[in-house]
């Protein structure tokens, strides 16, 4: 759970900034799932060593972890949803959070907490499931402002 304490500040800045008016840049929003994807790849790494050293890995705790970064994509892609997108009249192009992204991201929590316990008893030992956050986070953040950029596009 450790993990987990060090982790919530820098996800919760993430999400507090979706509830803001924003810009919408080309580059820009693809910048902190990078990051987060370059921390989620070691924590998977460093996950995976953490339980050979003690035995192989087994599948389903690798299924899980699948079934975990799908759930993510499906959850970024509902988010998405809930974040208005508008031109302001200078040509910008905007986005903003609501009450029902916010929910959806501690539904997203909520969701891989449980993925992540559930993926390191299938283990036994080991942290796979808890230090796969931040790859969880890049799939779920890359999802929702793809589709973003999208709809950005479509106005």
């Amino acid at each position: 759970m450790g993990a987990y304490a060090a982790a919530v500040p820098v996800l919760a800045v993430v999400v507090l900034q979706q509830l803001r008016a924003r810009p919408i840049r080309p580059v820009g929003s693809l910048v902190t799932p990078a990051v987060f994807g370059v921390l989620g790849a070691a924590g998977i790494a460093f996950g995976i060593a953490s339980v050979v050293k003690f035995h192989p890995l087994t599948a389903l705790p690798v299924v899980l972890l699948g079934a975990s970064l799908a759930a993510a994509a499906v959850l970024g892609a509902a988010r998405a949803k809930t974040v208005s997108v508008w031109r302001e009249p200078g040509g910008r192009v905007l986005r903003r959070g609501s009450v029902a992204t916010t929910g959806l991201w501690l539904l997203s929590f909520a969701v891989h907490l449980a993925f992540g316990l559930w993926i390191d008893h299938a283990d036994g030992v080991g942290l796979l499931g808890i230090a796969s956050l931040y790859a969880y986070a890049a799939i779920g953040l890359s999802a929702q402002n793809l589709l973003l950029r999208r709809r950005a596009a479509a106005l």
